[in-house]
Formats: C-alpha cells, structure tokens, sequence
C-alpha cells in the first residue's frame, strides 16, 4: 500500500501488512467486519484488537505523513525546476526568501 496516496480506513488494510498471499479472506464480501474475517493459510487469526489497533497505526502514520507540515510545504513548493531557475537567476538569497515563506507558513512542531 502506498501510504502517501490511500488513507487507510478498513482492516482490511492493516491486514494486507500481516502477512503475504492471499492469507485472509471474508465469510460474507459484502459485510467485511472482523466477525466475517476467515483465514485460509492455516495460520493464527489476529484478534479483533490488533486489527483495530494495527488500522489505527497505520492512520497515523498516513497522517503524519500527509497532514503533517512537510507534506503541506512540499505542495506548496515550487518545482524543482522553478527552484533552480530561481537560484540561477535570482541567487542563493532570493531563493532562501522564496523558500522561507513556505517554512513560515508551515513551521515545525
């Protein structure tokens, strides 16, 4: 799972990170709640906590990620071509001040 594009938000994504193949299933495909959760590699089903515990992991870690302040400074950042044109044409300093502006904006916690 890419974390940077997909919120998590099922246990069914904490569930993919467990272990590899198709390990896991659901009784009913409609309804995919722990209850409905069948294993088919023999292996130990997780309980009820560590799938809402390991989703919960795995939302934070997508947040601090991107709703944290470096993801809100990399989309506001020019591109790096811009950056460097800026740099070329403009200097070191002129670049700083552009750049600064954004780290203000979205400062460290």
């Amino acid at each position: 799972m890419n974390l940077s594009t997909f919120k998590p938000d099922h246990i069914e994504d904490y569930l993919v990170t467990v272990r590899t193949g198709q390990w896991f299933g659901w009784s009913d495909s409609s309804n995919k709640i722990y209850a409905n959760l069948v294993v088919h590699d023999g292996g130990t089903k997780p309980t009820e906590k560590e799938c809402t515990d390991g989703l919960a992991t795995l939302i934070a870690e997508w947040e601090l990620e991107n709703d944290s302040y470096k993801s809100q400074r990399r989309a506001e950042y020019p591109s790096i071509v811009d950056q460097l044109d800026d740099i070329y044409n403009n200097g070191i300093d002129a670049w700083k001040a552009t750049i600064k502006t954004t780290k203000d904006k979205y400062p460290k916690p």
